[in-house]
């Protein structure tokens, strides 16, 4: 037998643990009639309240992640650039970090939250960020935050700057959400990249209401990485915002991701990941979300590379 494909064997067998809450492999798409990359949101006014939301489970289980199913685009293509917007003051914390509470303040405060939907009959949590968007509008998180097993979340919204059940920004309710066409149809780990375009809220745009970040396509590996999320399984229980910071490198195993030494939990799933992040304002380029980790490989996030296949995302979501 080839020893490659033993090897490759052996790890699809040990399985994959996903930052954000997932029971099994991915169906087979079907050949004739690929999903959808968008989705019509419905969500019911009041369906999340304090308890709910407290109450939410992170998603995080073992899985086999979709691994390679579709080539991405590598760092040779031309990299795109959206400029952040609102800085902030905030004072300087630890580089790097391993996982621990944000106390630095500034603009990531406000744009990175916690994301509540419907999973059938469940109720699940994942992490998200406000970005810099054409309409004002938009979140960026992780494709198995807004669609898995063929199936799109319902009762979707975004909490900015959520605190232990309290959403002192408001609760930001999706009237659409995107994901790759990749992870779409196939659920490829390669692309788990989702966003979502909320209503506005009082009268404001989300990025009126609690700045954006910037964001960049096809920027390269190996970089100086932030990265943010709401874990809520243990050690943590999702009251607050969690970081972890690093030089990243690339997934030598199963996919092209970002990865970071980071023992962030279920939960963080769809959190950002910062380059040229700046501690004093908050504020930073997203290159990434928070995605997966192997079960073999403690304390390491991954994260999907922001290729043309998220720009292509971006750009549907951003025009919305």
């Amino acid at each position: 037998m080839n020893r490659r494909r033993t090897v490759l064997s052996t790890l699809l067998s040990a399985g994959a643990l996903l930052a954000g809450a997932l029971t099994a492999a991915p169906p087979a798409a079907a050949a004739d009639a690929p999903p959808a990359a968008a989705f019509r949101q419905q969500h019911v006014q009041g369906f999340w309240t304090a308890e709910r939301m407290r109450g939410a489970a992170p998603l995080d289980v073992t899985a086999v992640p979709g691994a390679a199913r579709t080539p991405v685009a590598g760092p040779a293509t031309r990299p795109t650039t959206i400029a952040p917007t609102a800085p902030a003051a905030a004072s300087p914390t630890t580089f790097p970090q391993a996982g621990g509470a944000w106390t630095g303040g500034g603009a990531v405060v406000k744009t990175s939250g916690r994301v509540f939907f419907t999973m059938g009959d469940r109720t699940a949590s994942c992490s998200g960020d406000s970005i810099t968007s054409a309409n004002g509008s938009t979140v960026i998180t992780a494709g198995h935050c807004v669609k898995y097993q063929g199936a799109w979340h319902t009762n979707w919204v975004f909490v900015p700057a959520y605190d232990n059940g309290n959403a002192p920004y408001g609760q930001w309710s999706a009237t659409k959400t995107f994901a790759t066409d990749q992870w779409a149809a196939s659920e490829d780990m390669n692309t788990d990249v989702g966003l979502a375009v909320v209503a506005p809220l009082n009268g404001r745009t989300l990025s009126q209401a609690v700045g954006a970040q910037g964001i960049l396509f096809n920027g390269g590996y190996n970089k100086r990485m932030y990265s943010f999320g709401f874990p809520a399984a243990a050690p943590y229980d999702g009251t607050k915002l969690v970081y972890c910071s690093g030089n990243s490198g690339k997934d030598f195993l199963l996919t092209k991701d970002h990865s970071l030494s980071c023992n962030m939990t279920g939960g963080s799933s769809g959190g950002p990941w910062f380059q040229d992040f700046d501690e004093a304002t908050g504020l930073g380029t997203q290159v990434s979300v928070n995605s997966f980790g192997y079960a073999f490989l403690p304390n390491r996030m991954y994260g999907p590379y922001f290729g043309n296949e998220a720009k292509a995302a971006y750009d549907k979501a951003q025009t919305a």
